[in-house]
């Protein structure tokens, strides 16, 4: 089992939400964060004042699925948060070594 952790655009989440369901990942946690990549920020201006944002808002989206969908998630984030232009995001892959509902006492691919 690998869990996904993609870092994407705020206004994203919903197109990746849709992607994940249309190939049946069930499950995922979204969280609200802050950062900042080779953008480095970017000039707002409030009120006439400029002022820089270094810490820019995205979202961060845990899923964790099977060894054989691991491609197949990947490329169904990347192509549902891909806008083209700088703060895209980013996709890590990392394995997860076991796995239980806490309902149930299931383990392994059973409790996803």
């Amino acid at each position: 089992m690998k869990m996904i952790t993609a870092l994407v655009r705020p206004s994203k989440v919903d197109a990746v939400k849709s992607a994940l369901v249309a190939i049946e990942v069930i499950g995922m946690t979204v969280t609200d964060s802050r950062g900042f990549g080779r953008q480095k920020g970017q000039v707002e201006r409030y009120r006439g004042t400029e002022f820089t944002v270094e810490f820019l808002p995205k979202s961060k989206i845990l899923v964790t699925v099977p060894d054989h969908k691991v491609s197949q998630t990947v490329e169904a984030i990347a192509n549902a948060a891909r806008t083209g232009e700088i703060g895209d995001g980013k996709i890590f892959v990392t394995p997860v070594e076991q796995v239980y509902r806490i309902r149930t006492g299931e383990g392994g691919e059973a409790a996803l």
